[in-house]
């Protein structure tokens, strides 16, 4: 890094927000991120420059989120050089590097994770001087007497630089933090804040607040809160921050006299206050000497924590003394180490000492010299989740010490020392941890790994370091159906510019290959579905190893989960959102499978509440987007159907002329000859500021005719009582900016749909907007007698039957039969597409929602907001997509050693925000029993021979369980209270299943599957193991 001025990130509010502010965000890059961050902390970010010491697997792995994450630079420091075993967990690094400068080998290929970053190397001495110009220091290994001096100088500046002292041994880490004596938390969980509709307010000391009870209260005692928009009592409006009590589901108490206020009337708005949080941080000297609190990852390991703080600090002090590390199962080395434990724990204060476990230290001085990718990678996103909080202010920070360890993923068992010995290749680094043996169980893998994204890119990454499928019958394939966007490059790591657009998997499998040649990879482009079991079939599934789950939505991985339980195949699970990430080992006839349990349906909004009576920002958005979709899609998709085939599509609607199929075709008609049609550009401009007028203008009049400000419900109480909120209709003005901006989105989109050329001047805003103010509008009269629906409970309602439906079909299909249509002529449906921000779908979305906000008085929110809620976008950054995959590779390690127990897994849940680490041992899966037989999940029975029905009845009989039914699919093969089907008893099965089912059995398969229902001899159901019957 060129110069020694130190350009340090100032730590108050107001300075960072100053500085922030000079900084733009490319959106488009970083949509799914500023989802988990937002801007002011991405701006905060991109204002740091960061030292990252140690360009070992752990060191390139935090340069990687750090540069992904969109920091202003990064610089990248060693003064040592490339051995080829540095090649087991540092990525970037290839054979053709050996002998050089570790720093200097990856800072290109670091570059071009992001060309926003400036991305340097230094091999300079980290004297004052130098260490003066970064806002953060982090240092991966190295002595801790350097580290120290190093924490010391940071400690002691003003405003403090951050500092993160991090290192991995085998399967063992740690983590120190130090940001200073006075550092600021802005947002400790980064999640938004709670907030709940007032019902009512009592006056008094304390005042109890009671809100709508649709949906439960997350309040907590001792939180603060606000008010907006109280009514009678306004003087809370402007009140500060206050504090609640005695929170229940839908009523809390304030901590506030409010005898002198205004007599609560209606309406408000609770909101949880966050405040910014202080923290202290000491030196890692004073750490070192009085650890204090440290972070619990496993609490099956309470007193591990205290024990590896000795043990890392044994190791430090072994290393001092022998100048080197303790040697792979040596017992002398590993006896000294423990020594030197007992030694510092005697020297801690009593409540700070650990419980000395001789096995384990003997087991990190057995991974002292030995670096593996799962616990790089892990920790990559552990630190460089740590350096965004040290930047941005954003989550709480690790305070100030984690251990963790994975040691049941070592291997079980006495081995020599030769077999941790290395041949001089580039897995050396692994073997002097998890031996030979499992090298060469890795480099036969066979693995299937489901997606190319975020998780699949990290997982092939892994892979490829851990040298999986780099030998023998080892394979790794991988499939993906989908392009890469650009939003996918600031956690899709694999990916470039140039490769968007270009298939996921065959990109990512290019991309690998660089990073290890060695690995065998079948890149496919098929969704792992029932539409593709010729392709992922019985033979390709029989052959699988392990299977990897790197998927975005649930029912894909519920279906390959049925898949790996019905062909017995372990399964690793994971998923990301925002900072928090999970992961799941699914073991056969061990652990529960991953659709034993499923996270509850996400709670929709009332249709009435959408309609006509929002009270959110989300409410109008998901309008929005209904009607953007309605109008702009599912409509003239409609009309081209008729197109393509008037008549045949006359004929299937005079087949059913109800109600249903007379509102398809008035959309057709409605877009074809109706007014809705549109030849030039201000055609499209009227038909815009028209729906203007209808949505926000004549709607909302017609709905507050029907419903007045005083009107009362059946049992008198206020119509518009919360959650309610009483609307205004909108008068169009082409000078406001958000209308005239609405109104040109809509008219670009309408025009693309028909086809119409668009004029030099539909770019500006201004003069479509003066052209939509031209418009003549007519003036709007209220019905009286206009059904408008008020029950929450109410479904999605269907069309309005009309007097007579089949005489207005005849005529709507008369008006198209006769109008003057070109031959070939079609519309252009619109598909939604949220990351392209020159396409006008998000204008007009955003719009949309904000127009329908203004006339509910709701807060509006910008394009970006707008984006992210309409657009779904699930929040994502790399540092938790690095943890999760991590873990996983720690738990695939446990699955090729074999021999391990339940007890030896781990599922894990982790929120890197607060930060917390939840570790479980898996569930067993629910067994059955039933005489001698037992059987669970896991077991499918399968029946040799082409077998007819009856031999299907007597092979449960002699296990004394009587069948009474026997279905494939949908249809009933056999069931004994139907006479006729007794006639089916000497059939063979193949032949039911062909004949009755109508199934297709592909030459490919040996059998088919069926499902029988039996009881037991009490007459009790059973719910017995799928059949198999294989038949050839």
């Amino acid at each position: 890094m060129s110069g020694n001025k130190r350009t340090a990130a100032p730590r108050s509010p107001t300075q960072q927000l100053k500085k922030a502010k000079m900084v733009e965000i490319d959106e488009n890059l970083h949509s799914r991120q500023l989802a988990v961050y937002g801007r002011e902390a991405m701006r905060r970010m991109a204002s740091a420059a960061v030292l990252i010491s140690g360009a070992n697997g752990l060191g390139v792995e935090i340069a990687k989120n750090v540069i992904l994450a969109g920091v202003r630079s990064v610089t990248i420091h060693d003064k040592k050089t490339v051995e080829k075993r540095d090649l087991s967990a540092q990525f970037y690094l290839t054979e053709e590097d050996v002998g050089q400068n570790r720093a200097e080998a990856c800072k290109d290929k670091l570059q071009e994770l992001n060309t926003a970053v400036a991305v340097s190397a230094s091999s300079a001495d980290l004297d004052e001087a130098f260490l003066q110009g970064f806002q953060v220091v982090v240092v991966t290994g190295g002595s801790l007497a350097e580290s120290k001096r190093i924490d010391e100088f940071c400690h002691k500046q003003s405003p403090a630089i951050a500092f993160i002292r991090a290192e991995t041994r085998g399967v063992f880490a740690s983590v120190f933090t130090d940001f200073g004596p006075d550092f600021t938390v802005f947002d400790v969980n980064g999640e938004e804040p709670h907030t709940g509709i007032v019902e009512s307010i009592t006056t008094g000391n304390p005042a109890m607040v009671t809100c709508v009870e649709d949906e439960r209260l997350e309040f907590q005692d001792g939180q603060l809160v606000t008010f907006a928009e109280v009514q009678g009592m306004t003087e809370l409006n402007s009140y500060k921050p206050i504090k609640i009590l005695n929170c229940k589901r839908s009523s809390f108490q304030l901590d506030l006299d409010t005898a002198k206020f205004g007599d609560y009337q209606r309406g408000g708005i609770v909101t949880q206050f966050k405040e910014p949080k202080a923290l202290a941080f000491k030196t890692l000297a004073e750490r070192l000497a009085n650890p204090g609190e440290l972070l619990m990852s496993d609490f099956s390991k309470f007193e591990r924590p205290a024990l590896l703080h000795v043990g890392f600090q044994a190791l430090d002090a072994f290393e001092a003394e022998h100048g080197r590390c303790p040697k792979p199962a040596n017992k002398a080395d590993a006896e000294a180490v423990v020594a030197l434990a007992k030694k510092l724990n005697e020297g801690l204060p009593e409540d700070a000492r650990a419980t000395i476990d001789e096995a384990v230290l003997a087991k990190l001085a057995h991974c002292a010299s030995g670096e593996i990718n799962p616990m790089a990678a892990m920790f990559g996103g552990v630190v460089g989740q740590e350096v965004m909080k040290a930047v941005s202010g954003k989550f709480h920070p690790i305070h100030q010490l984690f251990y963790f360890d994975s040691v049941e993923s070592l291997p079980t068992g006495e081995f020599s020392a030769d077999e941790f010995v290395g041949d001089g290749g580039r897995y050396d680094a692994q073997v002097a941890v998890l031996g030979r043996s499992m090298q060469t169980k890795l480099a036969a893998l066979n693995v299937f790994l489901v997606g190319a994204g975020a998780l699949g890119c990290e997982f092939l990454k892994n892979f490829a370091m851990m040298g999986i499928a780099t030998a023998g019958p080892g394979r790794v394939t991988v499939t993906d159906d989908d392009v890469i966007e650009k939003s996918n490059l600031s956690r899709q790591f694999l990916f470039r510019d140039r490769d968007i657009g270009e298939a996921k998997s065959s990109c990512a499998s290019a991309a690998t290959l660089k990073l290890n040649p060695g690995i065998k990879l079948n890149a496919l482009k098929d969704r792992v579905s029932p539409d593709t079991e010729a392709v992922f079939n019985d033979s390709f599934w029989g052959e699988l190893d392990v299977v990897v789950n790197a998927l975005d939505n649930v029912n894909a991985r519920l279906y390959v989960d049925s898949r790996c339980v019905y062909f017995c195949k372990p399964l690793l699970e994971s998923g990301t959102l925002g900072p928090k990430c999970n992961t799941q080992v699914v073991v056969p006839r061990m652990t529960e499978n991953y659709g034993a349990s499923r996270d509850p349906p996400e709670k929709q909004a009332p249709m009435c509440t959408l309609h006509s009576f929002p009270h959110n920002i989300d409410h109008c958005l998901t309008w929005a987007r209904s009607d953007f979709e309605g109008v702009l899609e599912k409509s003239p998709s409609e009309a081209n159907t008729y197109l393509a085939d008037p008549e045949k599509y006359a004929a299937a609607i005079r087949a059913n002329p109800d109600a249903a199929a007379r509102e398809q075709l008035e959309k057709a008609a409605e877009l074809l000859v109706g007014e809705s049609v549109c030849h030039t550009f201000e055609d499209c401009i009227k038909w815009a500021r028209l729906r203007f007028q209808d949505l926000f203008h004549n709607r909302i009049a017609q709905l507050i005719f029907t419903f007045p400000e005083d009107a009362t419900t059946s049992t008198g109480a206020p119509f518009w009582s919360a959650p309610k909120r009483f609307p205004t209709p909108l008068v169009f003005d082409g000078k406001d900016p958000t209308h005239a901006s609405l109104v040109q989105a809509a008219a670009i989109l309408k025009a693309e749909v028909h086809g119409v050329e668009r004029p030099a001047y539909a770019t500006d805003t201004a003069a479509v907007g003066a052209k939509a103010a031209e418009v003549v509008v007519e003036p709007f009269q209220p019905k009286k007698g206009v059904h408008i629906e008020t029950d929450p409970k109410a479904e999605k309602r269907g069309p309005v039957m009309a007097a007579d439906d089949e005489s207005l079909i005849e005529g709507l299909l008369d008006r198209l039969a006769k109008a003057a249509l070109k031959p070939g002529f079609r519309l252009n449906p619109i598909e939604f597409e949220k990351d392209d921000d020159t396409n006008y779908h998000m204008d007009l979305i955003a719009g949309l929602a904000n127009m329908r906000a203004r006339n509910y008085q709701i807060p509006e929110v910008d394009k970006l907001k707008a984006k992210l809620i309409a657009g779904r976008i699930i929040p994502a950054i790399a540092t938790a997509t690095a943890v999760a995959t991590g873990l996983v590779c720690l738990e695939l390690y446990k699955i090729v050693a074999g021999g391990k127990k339940i007890e030896d897994f781990r599922n894990t849940f982790a929120n890197m925000a607060l930060p917390m680490f939840a570790m479980c041992e898996p569930i067993a899966p629910k067994t059955f029993k039933h005489e001698s037989l037992e059987w669970s999940l896991w077991d499918r029975w399968t029946l040799e021979g082409d077998l007819t029905c009856q031999q299907v009845l007597d092979w449960f009989e002699e296990r004394k369980l009587h069948v009474y039914s026997i279905s494939c699919g949908q249809s009933l093969l056999y069931n004994n209270i139907f006479p006729k089907h007794k006639e089916r008893l000497g059939k063979k099965m193949s032949e039911l299943v062909v004949t009755i089912a109508k199934m297709e059995i592909p030459e490919w398969r040996s059998h088919f599957d069926i499902v029988v229902a039996c009881e037991d001899d009490e007459g009790e159901d059973l719910d017995v193991p799928l059949v198999s019957i294989k038949f050839r």
